[in-house]
């Protein structure tokens, strides 16, 4: 009943047999409960969504598009749980309104003395834009703002500005209704001014084994929308080649990887824009962090072993990670297997030998050492088994007389020695003599803390000597079980995802010279291999564990399993990624691949090996990291290039992409200068303007416009490949403005294409 351009407002009537919200007295049934309302504005079989639910017989339907055919459909009314036939759909039409608020221009050129902006046109709300109006500060910055344009074009040029100046923006839109509610938000602009000043020195935030962390700031008083690239140089302390550059890009920060560890590097920034470079910042020096020394060498004992300790010596890694080892550890641990007791640190200190002591005779112990640098800790060493030799065992305490003694004998007993000198007791010997002679004889020898000493002659000569060998029996149980660390393989068939290598030490053969290993890696069957005590499990499932146990053979059968130890493969390298391009122009080609954002951060477990063809038919890495997008820079017009992409994770390098091939536009013609106006009589004047060479074998050819008066837009007077015109229509007292732009004919083989440069400045005669 009220149609507006933003709202409705939607009436209805109950159902035939409801009056008043009461049903009639000649029907009977549930009582009235409500209505539902429905609005489509994609035609009367589109998409309807509710605006309402409730027992009003109208409403006010808001937030409507101006302008808009929409459809209010499915008025029911609802029964306790049942509803009513929906009723026909009924259409309007919303009124038309002001246009809305317009986005703030934006900036398409910058010159020294002048601005080129354009925008876009809002939403007309149903009744065509009639004009923009662009108004600016005038570069004043006192926030008054004056008219500098109104018109239907979407671009306007301003001209006549000093070189870094800035100015302030904002556009309103008009249409039949009105101008739209407001202002565009302010926007500021600058013209560009001279090469930017030298920028401080690149700082470093972060360091790591291989790369550098910087970042960098903008030089002072550059404005804050002018474009300034920069470039990243950096020498190496001893390379003797000089700066190189690093990083050439818009971006503050930039991190240099593919570096030596404990490594000092050189590097200065350069900024440039339109106008030209600046003068290199100061150099700073950074170096890159050692890294954790590798595993010392197996200790081993120094001179002869003690029943009371001994002494141990071992070499520094082979590879001290870049860093001066700081100091060792040395770690011990009691029994023959170390890794069911606790390890104990027993010395820390620069030197590499040192006294084990205080040691009780006739026990096994375990040695390990690891090494500490600046660059971190290094993994423990193998361990080095030492057994103490044993020694006598000490007096026993006097013998006990058991029970009471008896006319031919006694009955003795004792305990075992305080001090049982690292080895079984094998034997107790009791030896016994009369209290008037001095001569003892032994009259017990066993095992027994007792004996009863009886009253004999004597003992009688021993036997002849004879000597036995107990039978050989399998081997023993294997030990040290573990697995070996990727950086510690040289074999090149080697594959994590897919290998597992492990070693162990040598058990006793007891006696029958070990034949070969047995593996057991789960429901396969069990490998067996030869006289070795390493071994490459090869043909495994990639990310799966496996439990591994090994056992010893001679020719006496298998020994008992050593104990089980987990291991997992690592992933297989990632498949290669879709490559593509974004974005391009005749010297540029930006390109995407994968899922993410352009800055992701480094820590990403995925990195991407990005490669060009050369000249020579090679290709050759662009970008190695973690992000998704990459710029190429610097190339030649209308020219094809080969890429192609790997993705690398912990497992290794994955296979490289199929090749891409992506080709750079032709390039437009610059802009050229106002062209040149001299009069010849009142009716008569000739135009000039600058000439430009042919580009890479394409002609080129000139288009003159005018505005006459107050005309709103230009129209052609000429087109073709003179560089002069001569204008024969003149009115006195009339205003007349040129410009002119060059247009690349591109003699393609499939077809001409014109490739239009931007029009020069007005100029008013």
């Amino acid at each position: 009943s009220d149609i507006q351009a933003r709202a409705v407002v939607l009436t209805w009537s109950p159902p035939s047999n409801f009056i008043n919200g009461e049903t009639d007295e000649t029907t009977t049934g549930p009582e009235l409960c409500g209505y539902a309302v429905l609005v489509s504005s994609t035609g009367k079989d589109g998409k309807y969504k509710s605006v309402y639910v409730g027992e009003e017989t109208s409403i006010t339907v808001n937030d409507l598009k101006p302008a808009t055919d929409y459809y209010a459909n499915r008025v029911q009314a609802e029964y306790n749980s049942m509803k009513g036939t929906p009723s026909e759909a009924e259409s309007f039409t919303t009124l038309s309104c002001e246009p809305d608020t317009p986005n703030p221009p934006r900036i398409a050129n910058r010159t020294k003395n002048s601005l080129t902006l354009q925008w876009k046109a809002p939403s007309d709300n149903g009744s065509k834009i009639q004009s923009f109006i662009l108004e600016w500060d005038e570069g004043k910055g006192n926030e008054e703002f004056c008219q500098c344009y109104t018109g239907l074009q979407k671009q306007f040029k301003i001209t006549k500005l000093s070189p870094a100046m800035g100015c302030k923006f904002r556009l309103l839109a008009k249409n039949d209704y009105g101008t739209s509610s407001g202002f565009s938000e302010e926007v500021l602009y600058y013209t560009s001014g001279c090469a930017p000043s030298m920028p401080a020195s690149p700082v470093l935030t972060k360091a790591g084994v291989t790369w550098l962390s910087l970042q960098w700031s903008k030089p002072s008083g550059t404005p804050s929308d002018e474009g300034i690239s920069y470039i990243l140089e950096m020498e190496e302390e001893t390379s003797g080649y000089g700066f190189k550059p690093k990083y050439d890009g818009e971006d503050l920060a930039y991190t240099v990887k593919n570096l030596r560890r404990s490594t000092k590097y050189k590097f200065k920034v350069i900024a440039y824009n339109s106008e030209g470079k600046s003068n290199p910042s100061e150099v700073v020096e950074f170096t890159t962090c050692p890294d954790k020394p590798g595993v010392p060498i197996k200790p081993s004992v120094k001179g002869k072993i003690h029943s009371h300790g001994f002494k141990i010596t071992w070499d520094p890694p082979k590879d001290s990670g870049g860093a001066a080892i700081s100091k060792y550890v040395v770690e011990m641990a009691e029994g023959p297997n170390g890794k069911r007791n606790k390890w104990d640190m027993i010395y820390s200190g620069a030197t590499r030998e040192h006294l084990c002591d205080r040691l009780n005779p006739g026990c096994f112990y375990r040695l390990r050492v690891y090494c500490i640098s600046d660059g971190g800790q290094s993994a423990v060493s193998e361990s080095l088994l030492v057994q103490t030799p044993a020694v006598p065992p000490g007096p026993c305490l006097p013998p006990r007389l058991q029970g009471r003694p008896k006319a031919k004998e006694i009955q003795l007993r004792w305990g075992p020695p305080q001090v049982d000198g690292g080895s079984p007791i094998s034997y107790y010997g009791v030896e016994m003599s009369p209290v008037e002679k001095d001569e003892p004889r032994e009259v017990y020898q066993g095992s027994e803390v007792e004996c009863t000493a009886l009253s004999v002659v004597g003992a009688g000569p021993f036997s002849e000597v004879v000597a036995c060998v107990t039978p050989p029996s399998v081997p023993a149980i294997v030990t040290c079980l573990r697995e070996i660390s990727d950086d510690d393989i040289e074999s090149s068939h080697y594959s994590p995802s897919t290998c597992l290598a492990i070693s162990w030490e040598k058990p006793c053969d007891h006696g029958s010279e070990i034949l070969a290993y047995s593996i057991d890696f789960g429901d396969k069957q069990p490998l067996t291999v030869g006289k070795v005590t390493s071994y490459i499990i090869d043909n495994l499932q990639p990310d799966t564990t496996y439990r591994i146990r090994i056992q010893a053979l001679n020719s006496l059968g298998a020994g008992p399993f050593s104990h089980m130890i987990k291991l997992k493969t690592k992933p297989l390298p990632p498949d290669p990624p879709r490559l593509e391009c974004v974005a391009f122009s005749h010297q540029n080609l930006k390109l995407k691949w994968g899922e993410g954002t352009a800055k992701t951060l480094s820590t990403d477990s995925i990195q991407y090996n990005l490669q060009m063809e050369d000249k020579n038919g090679r290709f050759v890495s662009l970008y190695r990291g973690p992000c998704h997008t990459y710029k190429v820079q610097r190339l030649s017009e209308s020219t094809s290039y080969k890429f192609c992409i790997q993705a690398c994770n912990e497992a290794g390098e994955g296979p490289l992409s199929q090749e891409y091939v992506f080709t750079t536009p032709k390039s437009v013609p610059a802009a050229l200068k106002a062209p040149k106006i001299e009069k010849i009589n009142d009716h008569i004047c000739d135009i000039t303007w600058e000439c430009l060479q042919p580009m890479k074998g394409d002609p080129v050819i000139y288009s003159l416009q005018v505005i006459v008066g107050k005309d709103s837009e230009f129209r052609q007077i000429y087109k073709g490949p003179d560089s002069s015109f001569r204008y024969s229509s003149l009115q006195l007292n009339c205003e007349y403005r040129f410009r002119v732009c060059a247009i690349r004919q591109c003699q393609d083989p499939v077809g001409h294409q014109d490739l239009v440069g931007p029009y020069s400045t007005t100029v008013l005669f």
